[in-house]
């Protein structure tokens, strides 16, 4: 039987595959360290307007874990950390963790009062990059841990002091440094999650170049409240509403110069965008171009619906190219149509591209010995021996699969401490 010291498990990611196993293997009686990167846990689910299968908001299923995770003294959580080395076997693991400083402390009320003060601006990571925030901040508004940070830009300016005395309850350390924390545990689960694939890669599409073309994981801060437009879905261009708008399926994916694979949400995700679209402007159309729909089990009912609506066309044909029309900023999109072997030229105000699921881990690997499959996620549930994968890092995932593959990596770990 392994030592008390072993009996511990360590989650590395804190979106929702992180939680659910670092919540299940606390309340099964083990220790537990949750390790995340960014400064707030919830990942990309804390960043969706509305999710499968109830199209509610985020905050609904996060805040009872993060209610739980409060109330569970098992369980210890570091944000702005990275696990950097790992050495030992199962059972018997030594882990070093990079934190990185939040120059902002425990002792922080949110009382706002750095933000007032602070004068420099940033892109705004929760948003995309799509507007700007002071570089004193909250991530965001259901922020957890709820607690302020200073973008090392801010730090190094001379600014800072001004941000640091308007604190009245010290929380500030502008000396604050980056530390290590050394961590012996029995087992491990790597939950790190995925990135969007990389949309200037599609040269023939316009991101970044043709500001109406957005990418799915933009669309939904465009219609969060606490987006760019505080929730109104507006052109970049000019703020003005779309009139049409244009989804176009497997963005990169499906594709063997980008991402040779499908990423399984995508089809229901421009769905679920769609209704955003239409609730807002009842008379806007909206086009989705498609090669194949992924609609499985009760999600089929969602794409019937969806079907029904007579706004919405979808459109059999992969879009060859997209171009902008530069005194209107309107968007021509050439396709074929595949079911009628036509040509055609369709005119739109905005586009959103629904790009694929990268796992992290395709250029962030584990570090220690795993097994990947030819897409970088890893290759297994049980990565090694007593190294557990979950969620997104080891398949594309909507969020109650993500929960459900937590689940199933918590179990793992703990039967991987019990066999020692």
């Amino acid at each position: 039987m392994a030592n008390a010291v072993t009996q511990s498990i360590l989650v590395v990611g804190g979106g929702m595959s992180g939680i659910t196993a670092a919540l299940e293997a606390a309340e099964a009686g083990h220790e537990v360290y949750l390790v995340e990167k960014n400064p707030y846990l919830g990942g990309r689910v804390a960043q969706l307007h509305q999710y499968f299968p109830k199209l509610c908001p985020p905050y609904c299923g996060l805040e009872i874990n993060f209610r739980r995770m409060k109330n569970n003294p098992k369980i210890r959580f570091f944000t702005m950390a990275e696990v950097e080395k790992i050495s030992g076997g199962e059972g018997d693991w030594d882990v070093s963790i990079k934190m990185s400083p939040r120059y902002v402390n425990e002792k922080c009320t949110v009382c706002g009062k750095c933000y007032d003060a602070c004068t420099m601006e940033i892109d705004n990571p929760f948003n995309y990059g799509m507007d700007k925030i002071k570089a004193a901040y909250l991530p965001h508004d259901m922020a957890f841990p709820m607690r302020y940070v200073l973008d090392p830009a801010l730090v190094k300016s001379a600014g800072a002091q001004k941000v640091k005395d308007a604190c009245t309850y010290g929380a500030i350390d502008l000396n604050m440094a980056e530390k290590t924390l050394d961590l012996k545990v029995g087992a491990i689960v790597w939950t790190t999650g995925w990135k969007p694939y990389d949309a200037t890669k599609l040269d023939t599409y316009g991101f970044k170049k043709y500001p109406n073309v957005v990418t799915n994981v933009m669309m939904e801060r465009l219609a969060a409240y606490g987006g760019p437009t505080q929730g109104k879905i507006v052109r970049p261009s000019d703020g003005n509403a779309p009139q049409s708008i244009a989804f176009i399926q497997c963005a990169g994916s499906r594709d063997e110069n980008h991402l040779p694979f499908c990423s399984t949400i995508c089809c229901m995700a421009s769905m679920k965008q769609a209704t955003y679209v239409r609730e807002q402007y009842p008379d806007a159309k909206v086009y989705i171009f498609y090669i194949d729909i992924r609609a499985m089990d009760r999600l089929e009912d969602f794409f019937r619906k969806s079907k029904e609506d007579q706004n919405t066309q979808f459109f059999k044909g992969k879009v060859a190219k997209i171009e902008e029309d530069s005194a209107t900023k309107n968007l021509t999109l050439r396709v074929e149509d595949t079911t009628a072997g036509s040509l055609h030229e369709i005119t739109v105000d905005m586009v959103v591209l629904a790009t694929g699921m990268q796992p992290n881990t395709s250029d962030s690997p584990v570090p220690t010995s795993v097994s990947y499959d030819d897409y970088g996620f890893v290759a297994s549930l049980d990565a090694a021996p007593g190294i557990c994968a979950a969620g997104c890092t080891r398949s594309p995932a909507g969020v109650s699969e993500s929960v459900q593959d937590g689940t199933a990596a918590a179990l793992k770990a703990i039967q991987a401490i019990a066999r020692r």
